[in-house]
């Protein structure tokens, strides 16, 4: 066999190589920004339907097993990522922001369910289209698996969907931005003094940890050793180290605390007026650079016999003259008290006397090697877990037959619990940042290469024989549900950075996530997203079956 005939066969060979070029080519073309907008990952799917129209023939079967293998690929690694975040997002503004997403899941398939009674549409298109106009891949696998279940043998209803999606994903994109700057514009919003108003407020859910330093004058402080001071501002402030006498020095536990001592270290915003009335005199010390006899340093925890003990447990200060600042895990940045475990993978900025940060280091792993080396045995018993479970018929009233969390629900849902708990008994399932990316960017390529590939041959004609009016139907789905929800949220005086990262979150779309960070530097945007991302996800996953099973 030459290589021309390669192309022209249906084999395991050309399929292979037709998911390769539409991964490249759809990765270069999503670079490719008009006014500043990207199709980002989504132009992987318009490659793969190019090379469909021009005549690409890949095996069906190999197709399907990618397919799927690369949704799974994708929404585990997503759910790693984000469990540790999930739980504490619920807390505060994060639960309200995750009932505005919820409403406007609910409207999207309200929506989408009231267009096709009205215009009588076939229930795969609809279903394809309500998961394009949200701009949501893994809801678009678990409508097909449920239609592939209840309706066998009906590959035409496949492509139905992956086509209804196809048209409708362009203007899911482009809609979010469009709301964002009606919404910009409706309000009369500045945004400079709306990047000003969040960096004044707690940053984030958790609250933003700061550098401070105290000046001790409260008496019930004065005369009392270290160990005591830890216990009571347990929670509020980490210290780091110690001013006296025109110096910097690490105090034991037993060290004595002395009037006017200036005590350095972290703590958040929302706990400074609480701290003032403990301690003393509060300032932001800002990233003050640590000098002299002391240093500073960020160490990579790969000890795996100490991983998922707590701070208190694995006693640093009890054993070097050091103190741990911060935990940095998942993206979050913690503040560590006694209680909160240090997991392999977490990076750990240590403050103590310069002749002790190596042996800690030594101590705590700090293997590049260590942390390099894949953790393949908690991964693929985190997804064969997620496949059972996403197996399990879940009866719902009113519907005609059982729902499944699928192929795409199922390891979501137990990569979110893995995520957040970090280790259940001597496994832990941390994955590196760098790994967790690649298998995430891989299995969406993949998946989004085949819905192209597939629905190709298809597709052109399908638009010209009234498919542009599905887009019609699909931007109506898109912006209603966003502009109802994102005027409730200004009117409740939400931040604005913050709305744009909700609306982003809300139809789990990276590339109005770019544009909305484009908006505004700072985290106000991604905090958000990432608060609602996990609820959301799951819900889409779950919507796009119910609409399925409901019209079928």
């Amino acid at each position: 066999m030459n290589i021309i005939n390669i192309f022209s066969q249906t084999s395991v060979a050309s399929t292979l190589i037709f998911l390769s070029l539409a991964g490249i080519s759809g990765i270069l073309l999503g670079k490719i920004a008009i006014f500043k907008i990207k199709l980002g990952i989504a132009g992987v799917l318009f490659a793969g339907l190019l090379l469909g129209h021009l005549g690409a023939h890949p095996d069906a079967g190999t197709l399907q097993f990618v397919k799927e293998f690369g949704l799974i690929l994708f929404v585990y690694s997503i759910g790693l990522e984000v469990g540790p975040r999930f739980l504490p997002s619920l807390r505060n503004n994060g639960l309200k922001m995750n009932l505005l997403a919820t409403g406007i899941v609910v409207l999207g398939v309200l929506t989408a369910a009231a267009i096709k009674v009205i215009y009588d549409l076939p229930t795969p298109v609809i279903a394809g289209i309500l998961c394009g106009a949200v701009t949501n891949t893994p809801s678009l696998g678990a409508a097909q698996q449920v239609i592939t279940e209840q309706i066998a043998n009906q590959p035409d209803l496949i492509h139905a969907t992956a086509t209804g999606y196809a048209v409708a994903y362009p203007f899911g994109i482009i809609g979010i931005i469009l709301t964002m700057l009606l919404l910009r514009f409706i309000f009369k919003i500045s945004v400079k003094s709306e990047s000003e108003k969040y960096h004044s407020e707690v940053a984030g859910v958790r609250g933003k940890l700061s550098a401070i330093n105290m000046k001790v004058i409260n008496p019930t402080l004065i005369g009392k050793n270290i160990t005591f001071m830890k216990a009571s501002l347990e929670g509020e402030f980490v210290l780091s180290r110690m001013w006296r006498d025109g110096e910097f020095f690490m105090p034991t536990d037993e060290e004595v605390i002395r009037e006017n001592d200036m005590l350095y270290g972290v703590s958040s915003e929302s706990h400074f007026p609480s701290l003032e009335l403990k301690v003393g005199p509060l300032k932001d010390t800002g990233e003050l650079e640590v000098t002299d006899k002391l240093g500073m340093r960020h160490v990579v925890f790969t000890n795996k016999s100490m991983a998922g003990k707590t701070i208190k447990q694995i006693g640093l200060s009890r054993s070097f003259p050091v103190n741990v600042t911060r935990i940095f895990r998942a993206g979050m940045e913690i503040m560590p008290g006694e209680e909160d475990t240090i997991e392999f993978g977490d990076t750990v900025r240590i403050v103590g006397e310069r002749s002790a940060l190596n042996k800690v280091a030594a101590l705590l792993g700090n293997s590049m090697t260590e942390l390099a080396h894949p953790n393949i045995i908690p991964i693929l018993i985190g997804i064969l877990a997620g496949v059972l479970i996403g197996s399990i018929p879940l009866s719902i009233p009113g519907l005609p037959a059982p729902a499944k969390l699928g192929l795409a629900g199922g390891p979501l849902l137990v990569a979110l619990f893995l995520g957040y708990k970090g280790r259940i008994g001597k496994l832990d399932f941390f994955m590196t940042p760098g790994a967790n990316l690649f298998i995430r960017e891989l299995g969406i390529v993949l998946f989004l290469a085949c819905v192209g590939l597939s629905s190709g041959g298809t597709f052109v004609e399908t638009i010209v024989n009234g498919g542009y009016v599905w887009m019609a139907y699909g931007a109506v789905i898109t912006l209603l549900p966003i502009l109802i929800i994102g005027i409730i949220a200004s009117l409740m005086k939400m931040n604005y950075l913050t709305i744009c990262g909700l609306l982003a979150g809300s139809m789990t779309d990276p590339p109005a996530l770019e544009f909305a960070n484009s908006i505004s530097p700072g985290q106000a945007q991604s905090t958000a997203y990432a608060t609602v991302y996990p609820l959301v996800m799951f819900l889409r996953v779950l919507v796009a079956q119910i609409l399925v099973l409901l019209f079928l």
